[in-house]
């Protein structure tokens, strides 16, 4: 028997999830204790990083994560609700690239995707869409100094082909 799809507010409250700054919700799940000292990682990094970050991260319908970039490769988990697409800029080439996280592979989607480091990249539920409950694990960890969110006018300037995506993400 197929069971009813649980709502946003239900993950929202049973996962003790927060307001994320870039939209949505999220919940921490997992920060290593050990860290990576300074002088281990590359130059793009501030300081020393837990070994790994994990996060649950849900957006509803109405929600987009804003284009920003971090200075880490993430992986992506699909979990629940409906697909996410995940909309990725290389800042070298401007291509856009996008990954469609969900249960059904005949329709192109994943259950896992990397979005590797330095990319633009933001995302929202498929047109449609009630929700998507998706996780996301970094490593080295995920440390707000290594977030930057995208200016929408320097976006705009430097990859006028994706105007259109770049206004609705930012």
């Amino acid at each position: 028997m197929a069971e009813k799809k649980k709502s946003a507010a239900y993950w929202v409250e049973k996962l003790t999830m927060q307001a994320h700054p870039e939209g949505g919700y999220f919940a921490e799940t997992y920060r290593a204790a050990e860290l990576i000292s300074a002088q281990a990682l590359p130059s793009r990094f501030g300081g020393a990083r837990s070994f790994g970050t994990a996060i649950y991260f849900l957006l509803e319908g109405h929600h987009v994560s804003a284009l920003h970039r971090i200075q880490a490769d993430e992986l992506w988990h699909f979990y629940t609700g409906d697909p996410l697409e995940v909309f990725v800029i290389d800042p070298e080439t401007g291509e856009l690239s996008i990954i469609r996280l969900g249960n059904d592979p005949e329709a192109g989607q994943v259950f896992q995707a990397v979005v590797p480091a330095g990319m633009w990249f933001g995302s929202k539920p498929m047109a449609g869409g009630s929700y998507s409950l998706v996780g996301c694990t970094v490593a080295p960890g995920f440390d707000f100094e290594d977030f930057e969110l995208a200016d929408r006018s320097d976006l705009l300037g430097r990859y006028p082909q994706h105007s259109a995506l770049i206004e609705q993400l930012t």
